[in-house]
């Protein structure tokens, strides 16, 4: 192999997802001897082994692994090279993530304001928990993302851009909506509506409960905050639950917002990208739009 190419690299990536030669070759309208060729000539230029392979299936090494996070990079760079050579003249394409809680109470709007000044972008949203959200920043599915979870790797850039709380519902007619405030420890053994595994809010949520020694009996466990919102408005139960999701149910007199008086649970709304990604003008100007001004940090 005189020089390594993005086909290689494409084709690497489909062997270490798929595992084996022969799904890499169904998945990509080629043969098997071609794929098993691409690999030993990779293997070869390099010397190192990028697979094991034991009773018919591949497992990556950590040769393979490291290559694997630079050809992700690679070839998205790559394809987005071509999407913008072969329709900047159309339109250019923004890939966004958002954690639930921010999907359903802020990027609306965000996304409209950019759109409406960048006529040129098309942004496409997907919507899931702030740990999926992260990976998908990491392999360059998304182009960055906003979350309101803690963020684990290192490898990503992290800009806090929307100030939030967390505060605890009830439906108006239960006991603690006629209190003052409650405190951490009244919330032993009540039921709790609660986010699925993953998601910041919940993190946030059982980090503060396991500080203080409570536990509280989880009734429903959902992704849709929303649902999360419905419920606690039909007296399922209690919630915690972004400040910003709840303040129009709360307006409405569908829930009430009860204060802690021994906690606060203040957090940020936070912008994520990958350190190595390159940022195109499209990126820089959707940054440039929902970073906080001076003078207006958290607004």
């Amino acid at each position: 192999m005189k020089i390594l190419t993005v086909r290689h690299l494409q084709i690497f990536i489909v062997v270490a997802e798929t595992g084996t030669m022969s799904q890499a070759a169904k998945k990509l309208f080629i043969s098997q001897p071609t794929v098993s060729q691409v690999i030993g000539e990779m293997e070869e230029e390099y010397g190192v082994k990028l697979f094991e392979r034991l009773s018919r299936r591949l497992y990556i090494t950590d040769a393979g692994s490291r290559l694997l996070g630079y050809a992700r990079h690679v070839v998205s760079l790559f394809e987005e090279m071509e999407q913008a050579l072969r329709y900047a003249s159309q339109h250019r394409l923004l890939k966004v993530g958002a954690s639930i809680t921010v999907g359903a109470c802020a990027l609306t709007e965000m996304v409209k304001r950019f759109e409406e000044k960048n006529k040129d972008v098309e942004v496409n949203v997907f919507v899931d928990n702030t740990s999926v959200i992260e990976q998908k920043v990491l392999d360059s599915t998304l182009d960055l993302g906003l979350v309101e979870g803690r963020v684990e790797s290192e490898k990503l850039v992290v800009r806090p851009v929307i100030e939030d709380e967390l505060v605890l519902v009830c439906p108006p007619d239960h006991p603690f909506a006629r209190r003052e405030s409650v405190s951490v420890s009244d919330l032993e053994g009540q039921p709790f509506l609660l986010r699925e595994g993953g998601s910041g809010t919940r993190e946030q949520l059982e980090s503060l409960l396991g500080e203080r020694g409570v536990q509280v009996r989880p009734k429903w466990i959902c992704h849709s905050s929303d649902a999360i919102v419905n419920a606690a408005a039909g007296g399922q139960g209690l919630a915690v639950l972004s400040r910003l999701l709840v303040q129009e149910a709360a307006r409405a007199g569908r829930l009430s917002i009860v204060r802690l008086a021994d906690a606060q649970l203040g957090r940020s709304f936070q912008l994520i990208y990958h350190k190595n990604k390159f940022l195109s003008p499209q990126m820089q100007a959707f940054l440039d739009e929902i970073s906080p001004r001076e003078g207006q940090a958290g607004s």
